[in-house]
């Protein structure tokens, strides 16, 4: 017998089970209600408690002068390009497919045509988002997209800017992705008259 068969013999006796048996079905996923109210409060305040910032605005055309004043005159990409066209540019600009406002976190699929790389190579990352796209929590997205994993190849979560404790025990911001993040949230995606 080889270890192979040797651990998946213990594998099945533990689970009272013998070769060939098929497949039980997996258990159902208990997804939690989350609260449905001031979603855009809890986001903010998630997000800021991680050195993140948000701007409300009502229109499209606000949220390109929050865009504008948060880019504050550095370079920035806001559609798919070359990993070097990204790396050269300070500010990745994309939009999300979700916000969860329980801890501040952007959800993308990677089908929205926008590199990853826009969000994760620049020192700042700056995202657009419509209020209508903030739920509670992962477990509304999976309510609203059972299987991600048939439309996408993958799913990025991201929480804040990125930060690490592991050098000598002090926090240190930026040194796996952006150590600046923003985050514009539109009231109203209708265009102003």
């Amino acid at each position: 017998m080889t270890s192979r068969d040797e651990i998946l013999s213990k594998a099945r006796a533990a689970l009272s089970r013998n070769t060939g048996d098929p497949v039980p079905p997996p258990p159902a996923v208990l997804l939690r209600e989350g609260p449905t109210e001031h979603l855009v409060e809890q986001f903010t305040a998630a997000l800021e408690a991680l050195a993140g910032n948000v701007v409300v605005v009502k229109t499209c055309e606000e949220a390109q002068v929050a865009v504008d004043k948060a880019l504050n005159g550095r370079t920035f990409i806001r559609s798919t390009g070359t990993r070097d066209a990204i790396a050269q540019v300070e500010v990745g600009i994309t939009s999300a497919d979700y916000a969860l406002a329980d801890t501040g976190s952007l959800v993308m699929f990677t089908e929205s045509n926008e590199s990853r790389l826009l969000s994760l190579l620049p020192p700042c990352h700056i995202a657009v988002i419509e209020r209508s796209k903030i739920v509670a929590c992962l477990d509304d997205v999976f309510r609203l997209r059972p299987l991600p994993g048939a439309r996408s190849s993958a799913m990025v979560v991201i929480t804040g800017p990125s930060r690490t404790a592991d050098i000598e025990m002090r926090l240190v911001r930026g040194v796996h992705g952006p150590g600046e993040i923003h985050v514009i949230i539109i009231d109203d995606v209708t265009r102003s008259p």
